[in-house]
């Protein structure tokens, strides 16, 4: 098993974990529209939490067991992710395609009021802080291993300029503030 096998990955918060379940179709017909039950559960006497739902579209039993935090991440308004540490359910290309998902979901036009544009650019703007988290202190950009996946591999590939940290303080900002 890879250090990120999100079987024992910590999940930081319930958004998070959400996100991760909705990232994750159901491998048999790829629906996403699980409702999902979770609580705590036992694993060789370590407390996890269990998140357990039957799919709807074709009725396969389905179940993930996450890791605790070693402290509960700030209270603070949807969408919250995580405290000031990375994520281990979502690399940072997963975090990139979130936020430009979002970003690209909300038409250029859209009217300064619009609630719902601006909690989806919230959620843009905080996706590309947890990609911001991977970066280290003393460093300029993303480093390789925050890429364990596939598809966040791919998105590095794609363009590994983005995941400079001057290039990810622009586009967070250009994504509104978190007052907004």
């Amino acid at each position: 098993m890879s250090d990120h096998d999100p079987k024992y990955a910590i999940a930081r918060t319930n958004d998070e974990t959400l996100l991760f379940l909705e990232l994750h179709p159901c491998p048999d017909c790829g629906s996403i529209e699980t409702p999902w039950e979770h609580g705590l559960a036992d694993e060789d006497g370590e407390l996890v939490i269990s998140y357990a739902g039957v799919c709807p579209g074709c009725g396969a039993e389905r179940e993930y067991r996450f890791g605790l935090p070693e402290r509960e991440a700030p209270l603070r308004p949807f969408p919250n992710f995580g405290g000031p540490e990375p994520s281990e359910l979502l690399d940072a290309g997963q975090w990139m395609t979130v936020a430009d998902s979002a970003a690209a979901s909300v038409p250029v036009d859209a009217p300064a009021g619009d609630e719902q544009a601006r909690t989806v650019m919230a959620i843009a703007r905080a996706a590309v802080e947890e990609v911001i988290k991977f970066v280290p202190p003393d460093a300029d950009a993303v480093p390789d291993d925050a890429f364990w996946t596939d598809q966040g591999r791919a998105v590095r590939d794609a363009e590994p300029g983005r995941f400079r940290i001057d290039r990810l303080l622009v586009v967070r900002d250009s994504y509104g503030n978190d007052n907004s």
